[in-house]
């Protein structure tokens, strides 16, 4: 009887078929993180990246193409600095971006957690206002709010919110209707823990990670939503700097001077591209 022996090349890499698909998620998740870090911290850091005031008018130098008379990327109808504009204007969208998704999310994210875990009247109460905040489009919905509140930042947090909080609830709620059968939650509630410390302590952590995700997507339907306000009129009065509006004002020269609405628009959409890659990053990374 023979025996087959096996030798291995010494020189041949190891197979590590995990490894491999655990590095190619992690790129996704730090090519989103720091493509975006990059565009906030050149928002940050404007004042260093340009001289130039972004509200300053100089109608002398009007319609200055992109590298002309220390014009990086040219100027705009008014003379004013489209370089610095786009910079300062990314502080404005970001911010107003970030922070009008958070009210949605910690409300929307509690009144799920609420309607999950008693369920019953409750529930189908917080059911029927969710139905009907629904039924309308989103960005119709915002600007319709907007435009009866007044343009301005108060007005499209009061708006955003008042609207985006329904996806979180949702999302939550689904999240609970299933966590709350788990042992744990069964034990919580037999141990006679009282009901807050239960849905914040023991419920929360683990119902949350969907809504944080949907978080990174929902920046980018609120920033395309302030981009639309800006665009409209019905976003950050002028003077102050904002995408929308610059798309909007250069939109009449688009034939003749394409970087004036060209360039926040691509601001636009690399931004929103970052934060896709970031919320696909944080999926691929929480199912390993």
């Amino acid at each position: 009887m023979s025996t087959a022996i096996t030798t291995v090349d010494p020189t041949a890499p190891l197979v590590d078929t995990g490894g491999r698909r655990r590095g190619r998620r992690n790129v996704t998740l730090m090519v989103g993180l720091g493509l975006f870090g990059l565009i906030v911290l050149c928002a940050l850091c404007a004042p260093l990246l340009t001289g130039q005031d972004p509200i300053k008018q100089d109608l002398n130098s009007a319609f200055q193409g992109p590298g002309a008379a220390g014009h990086l990327l040219g100027t705009d109808e008014l003379g004013r600095d489209v370089l610095a504009r786009l910079l300062y204007g990314a502080r404005v969208d970001l911010r107003v971006g970030v922070l009008a998704v958070i009210s949605p999310f910690v409300i929307g994210s509690l009144v799920g957690l609420v309607a999950g875990w008693f369920g019953g009247w409750v529930d189908a109460i917080i059911g029927r206002i969710v139905d009907i905040v629904i039924a309308f489009p989103f960005l119709v919905l915002v600007i319709a709010l907007v435009f009866a509140m007044g343009p301005g930042t108060t007005s499209i947090y009061t708006a955003i919110t008042l609207v985006g909080w329904v996806a979180y609830c949702r999302i939550v709620r689904g999240q609970v209707l299933v966590a709350k059968e788990q042992e744990y939650a069964m034990a919580a509630k037999a141990s006679g823990l009282p009901t807050w410390r239960i849905l914040l302590r023991h419920l929360l952590p683990n119902v949350i990670l969907q809504a944080i995700i949907f978080s990174m997507s929902d920046i980018v339907l609120t920033l395309l939503a302030i981009v639309t306000l800006g665009y409209l009129g019905l976003g950050v009065p002028p003077p102050t700097p904002d995408w929308g509006s610059m798309i909007q004002e250069g939109q009449q020269f688009i034939l003749t001077k394409w970087y004036m609405s060209t360039i926040p628009g691509l601001a636009i959409v690399i931004t929103g591209l970052a934060l896709a890659l970031i919320a696909d990053g944080i999926v691929e990374k929480a199912n390993q």
